[in-house]
């Protein structure tokens, strides 16, 4: 799926169903951000079903019910957290947020899914660390640009199956285009969403972990600009790390908000992972050299040669039916409580340590 607007990035796919109709029911609140509908539609099609809705502006939430039939309008968030029918809570409330309306959700008994970045401040972090083993829900993250890409899922089913030996480094890229006009008033407030290196590179940074099978990294270094948006001061629009994983495995990615307006997709995402006996390449929401508006393409060279892969309607999302498994089981298959979390406290020094760069017109 092609969009010319990341925030509203909400890849449809094929049902694959895990359970039985109505055997697991959920909520969809705090819709202010655009990837609470990739996470609904992804749930649906794993068999789950959307009872309520509910949202702080009732016009955006009455909206949001009519593209799920089905769907009912709560009147409050209390109506969603005192019915025992509902499992799990799906939110994308404002990023400085997120984590107070997860400890309402866990307190309530429900397991909580969130939209990147699930933090600001790593406070919240304690917090909800706290929570989880008081009350032994979870606390998931929508990691989107891993969790709901064909591409970057069969790239794990070809890392574990060792197509490329062991995994050294891994490259990201991950540029947005800003549309600033259709933002929210929140989303230049650095208080508000926390920095770019907390939110998209949150993306960047959980892949890492999965990909190279690190279970932690330090932090070699970070930087962070506002180089051409002086308009809006406390926004960030280049952010950049270096990491080094616990395993030895490297990373170094870059997010921005510069794509141009004549790019015909929202960001030319790319991850690039090298391992010891060849490389993967992933241009996951176009390919720009192809010219075909296409993306979800990997690249495989290996000793055996150069391989291009089409992934759309493939290997599909397995995340999402493995999470609805996870609640009603009390498994950890889908992701593990310690690598969302890892992830998320990765992101936070990221951006607490971050060098602020100063050039060009600022």
């Amino acid at each position: 799926m092609q969009s010319m607007d990341g925030m509203n990035y909400q890849p449809i796919g094929k049902p694959k169903p895990v359970v039985k109709p109505g055997e697991f029911k959920f909520a969809a609140m705090h819709l202010d951000h655009g990837h609470i509908g990739g996470m609904c539609n992804a749930l649906i099609e794993a068999g789950a079903v959307l009872k309520y809705v509910y949202d702080t502006n009732m016009q955006r939430g009455k909206d949001f019910v009519k593209k799920y039939p089905g769907a009912i309008w709560a009147e409050s968030e209390e109506v969603i957290l005192e019915d025992p029918e509902i499992q799990m809570v799906a939110a994308a409330a404002i990023t400085s947020k997120r984590c107070e309306v997860g400890l309402r959700c866990m307190n309530s008994g429900k397991d909580y899914f969130t939209d990147k970045a699930p933090f600001t401040t790593l406070e919240q972090l304690e917090a909800a660390k706290k929570k989880v083993k008081e009350t032994g829900k979870k606390y998931m993250v929508y990691y989107s640009e891993r969790l709901h890409v064909e591409s970057a899922v069969f790239a794990g089913k070809l890392i574990q199956k060792g197509a490329i030996g062991k995994v050294v480094n891994v490259l990201g890229l991950g540029p947005h285009r800003l549309n600033a006009g259709s933002r929210p008033a929140w989303f230049f407030e650095k208080e508000s969403y926390g920095g770019i290196l907390c939110d998209i590179g949150s993306h960047q940074i959980e892949q890492y972990l999965y990909y190279a099978d690190a279970k932690d990294a330090r932090i070699s270094y970070s930087h962070i600009a506002n180089y051409n948006n002086h308009g809006y001061p406390e926004l960030e629009d280049f952010g950049e790390a270096m990491l080094v994983g616990d395993n030895g495995t490297t990373n170094y990615f870059r997010v921005d908000w510069f794509t141009p307006d004549g790019l015909s997709t929202w960001g030319d995402g790319r991850t690039i992972i090298l391992g010891t006996e060849g490389y993967i390449e992933l241009r996951k929401f176009i390919d720009v050299a192809a010219g075909d508006g296409i993306g979800d393409k990997l690249i495989l060279v290996d000793h055996k040669g150069e391989h291009a892969i089409e992934c759309h309607n493939t290997v599909g999302y397995p995340f999402f039916g493995e999470l609805i498994l996870d609640c009603i089981n009390r498994t950890e298959n889908a992701m593990t409580q310690e690598h969302a979390f890892r992830a998320a406290e990765l992101c936070l020094q990221c951006e607490i340590k971050a060098e602020k760069i100063y050039g060009l017109d600022g």
